[in-house]
């Protein structure tokens, strides 16, 4: 994991058993941008966004496939300013995430 503030932080493939976890560090959501069926063995977003749910998160799926759009960007976002507290941004290594980041911090 990699805190870049204390707004937001990225890692790599978050798993459903990690979340209990990330709940207790504080974290209020988990933002995911990696598209399902990215590779063998991936959760599916809807798995990891029912077991943040289930400790009291929220989950937003904004997945890219190399530089966000515009659209991303902007989804992003709205996401961003409707959650009040430090979000995990994760991908495959936690790039993606970070440049979606990066995007509205400009």
């Amino acid at each position: 994991m990699r805190k870049i503030d204390e707004r937001f932080a990225t890692a790599g493939q978050v798993r459903p058993e990690d979340i209990a976890q990330l709940a207790q560090e504080g974290y209020v959501a988990i933002l995911c941008a990696r598209p399902d069926n990215e590779e063998p063995g991936q959760p599916a977003f809807a798995v990891i966004a029912c077991e943040a749910e289930n400790h009291g998160m929220k989950a937003i799926h904004v997945p890219v496939t190399g530089a966000p759009s515009a659209a991303q960007a902007d989804r992003f976002k709205e996401a961003m300013n409707a959650f009040d507290g430090p979000v995990l941004g994760y991908c495959r290594s936690g790039a993606r995430a970070a440049v979606l980041y990066s995007s509205i911090r400009q």
